[in-house]
């Protein structure tokens, strides 16, 4: 069994590690390779395997509920597509909107937007200066989503108005 004095030590000698000697510390303690080169990622893993391998994992409670969790996520169907937006041609401005300016992909003040979002009616309400959700008032679709979801959406993908062949 590892003493806490071990365990700290070990921890600590992640700190002074290069990236390949994380990665070969990966391989020992995973059984596999990463594709990762991000240092903090790697040190954080193996942080957590090492204090699991020393410990005990999750409780039985604890991995059932996960399960469950997983079971009712909304997964992501189709792989992201590449890049991060379109590039701009050398010699092209790029205009953007003043802030505080409407935004043109939201409908008018006044318009409703409504979703369902596990087993829920989510409604939104076009406001002048933002948009109101279940009484308080949001800068930006985004917000709103997050808001509904508690993790990270694009707004116009959330409330589905941002799609291929869209008309306005």
């Amino acid at each position: 069994m590892t003493t806490p004095r071990d365990l700290g030590a070990e921890l600590a000698a992640l700190r002074r590690m290069t990236v390949g000697e994380l990665r070969a510390r990966y391989l020992a303690a995973f059984g596999e390779e990463t594709r990762s080169w991000n240092k903090d990622f790697l040190r954080k893993r193996i942080a957590w395997r090492i204090q699991e391998l020393a410990e005990g994992g999750l409780s039985e409670r604890a991995r059932r509920r996960a399960e469950e969790l997983a079971r009712d996520a909304d997964l992501r169907l189709r792989a992201p597509t590449g890049g991060c937006g379109p590039a701009t041609a050398p010699g092209r401005t790029v205009t953007r909107r003043l802030p505080g300016s409407p935004d043109r992909r939201l409908p008018m003040p006044g318009a409703v937007l409504t979703r369902e979002y596990r087993g829920e009616t989510v409604t939104v309400t076009v406001l002048d200066g933002g948009l109101a959700y279940q009484g308080q008032v949001y800068r930006s679709l985004t917000a709103v989503a997050h808001a509904v979801t508690g993790t990270h959406w694009n707004g116009y993908h959330f409330f589905q108005l941002a799609g291929k062949g869209r008309t306005r």
